[in-house]
């Protein structure tokens, strides 16, 4: 019996769309048969899903996360779109595709999203990506070596820390000054400071340096 996909490709490198379809079409079981759509961008991502809601419903997103925001500025990336997608298909598989391969993102990704496929580009190979589709279709979730390694790491470490204290050490390591940490967190600049020392406790950081702090926090896969 012949089993429709329909899938919708979100990614706004041409050639990188064409290559994913090509492998998908070529490694499909007989029995399958696919529809693919593609989006370029976040505006045409929206479109594309809120006209299945009402039609026929995807039922495999592939989502990069890096790309051009909307127009109207609501969705600001593939992690906005998966959202969404989440939210209005409930039954649709997503699989995750991205350049990031640092700690923070990756769980960040895995809480927001829960994706049921997730795949690091610099791992990805055309059986990879073959593999990662099957299983999403039949046994999900899928996820590449680079994911499976930070997730292990992260498990066998006893250290706990909540996601502020993720994201305090995710924005030092991308150079913002601790003064300038507030705005992009939902507290104050005591509070940060309060956590700062209690994340130098934890990683017995004593020389009070933010470079020793995020080299040891990155050398436990928190970063």
């Amino acid at each position: 019996m012949t089993e429709n996909i329909k899938i919708l490709m979100i990614d706004d490198h041409p050639m990188i769309i064409e290559g994913y379809q090509n492998t998908l079409l070529f490694t499909k079981k007989e029995h399958q048969n696919l529809k693919i759509d593609i989006a370029n961008n976040c505006d045409q991502a929206v479109e594309l899903i809120n006209k299945s809601v009402n039609e026929t419903p995807y039922d495999v997103l592939f989502v990069d996360i890096s790309l051009p925001p909307s127009t109207d500025g609501v969705m600001s990336s593939g992690e906005d779109i998966a959202e969404y997608a989440k939210k209005v298909l409930p039954n649709a598989k997503i699989v995750v595709l991205t350049m990031f391969n640092e700690s923070f993102r990756i769980h960040n990704i895995i809480k927001t999203i829960d994706p049921e496929g997730f795949l690091i580009k610099s791992d990805l190979t055309s059986s990879e990506l073959a593999s990662a589709f099957q299983a999403v279709l039949n046994n999900p979730p899928f996820y590449s070596g680079t994911v499976n390694q930070h997730i292990r790491k992260s498990l066998t470490t006893d250290i706990v820390i909540d996601e502020k204290n993720r994201k305090i050490l995710y924005l030092l390591s991308q150079g913002i000054k601790t003064k300038n940490l507030a705005q992009h967190l939902d507290i104050s600049l005591s509070a940060i400071e309060k956590r700062k020392k209690q994340l130098r406790e934890i990683f017995e950081v004593e020389d009070g340096q933010d470079e020793t702090l995020i080299n040891e926090a990155r050398s436990k896969g928190f970063i």
